[in-house]
């Protein structure tokens, strides 16, 4: 399916917002866009010449194996993020479908030549890994370091940040991505903790849950001061 960019809902806050309509068109005609279903997998470790992409809705987890087989949740993808490991031979990590998610994808070295034609594609993809790094180390200390209510409130506070369309202010509601196990598995907790501190948030006025996956924050603030995020 060729791209679509004039109604892109991330045209804005994605990458290649930085580029020119004529650079935006030039880069369009090498893309395409894809859609998984939930569990569906965009590549895995080892793969060669993984596409890379930019994910335009949905979201995405970064996993890894541990020796005994276990799934550990690296980071996740949220709108606008893009995923792919430029100059790398193959992929390290498997890339799959938390919901039904719609990509912007292409073979990568059409990417490496936008890169070496538009420095400015250049500059916000270095940008855009960095906060991906710090995500990344913020999360792992987060792990390391808080306690359960804590990581819990920080990551439905990131959730909340993701869903919303301005940097502005998070989210009223939103729908969560990951199930209580993977929510356990991503903050090495227990599906027990995670359901019992979910209830506590709840009972101190923070959100509140609709349904089987709907979280509304009832008070922005409080669910901030919860998360550490202040």
């Amino acid at each position: 399916m060729s791209l679509a960019c004039d109604t892109c809902p991330v045209r804005d806050s994605a990458a290649c917002a930085v580029l020119s309509e004529e650079e935006r068109t030039a880069l369009a005609t090498a893309g395409r866009t894809r859609v998984l279903e939930r569990g569906e997998m965009l590549f895995a470790a080892g793969d060669e010449d993984a596409a890379c992409a930019t994910l335009i809705s949905g979201a995405l987890k970064v996993t890894a194996y541990d020796a005994d087989g276990n799934e550990r949740i690296l980071s996740l993808v949220h709108p606008s993020g893009f995923i792919g490991e430029l100059f790398a031979p193959f992929a390290h990590h498997d890339v799959v479908a938390l919901t039904e998610s719609r990509l912007c994808t292409f073979a990568k070295a059409d990417i490496e030549s936008a890169i070496e034609s538009y420095p400015a594609l250049a500059r916000a993809l270095l940008r855009r890994s960095q906060e991906d790094l710090l995500a990344s180390r913020s999360l792992l200390e987060l792990t390391a370091q808080a306690s359960a209510e804590t990581r819990l409130a920080a990551l439905l506070h990131d959730f909340a940040a993701a869903a919303s369309d301005t940097s502005c202010h998070i989210a009223a509601r939103f729908e969560l991505p990951l199930t209580r196990g993977e929510i356990a598995n991503m903050l090495g907790l227990t599906i027990e903790t995670v359901s019992r501190k979910l209830g506590e948030i709840e009972r101190a006025g923070a959100i509140s849950r609709s349904g089987k996956r709907g979280i509304e924050v009832v008070d922005p603030a409080l669910l901030r001061s919860l998360s550490g995020r202040g």
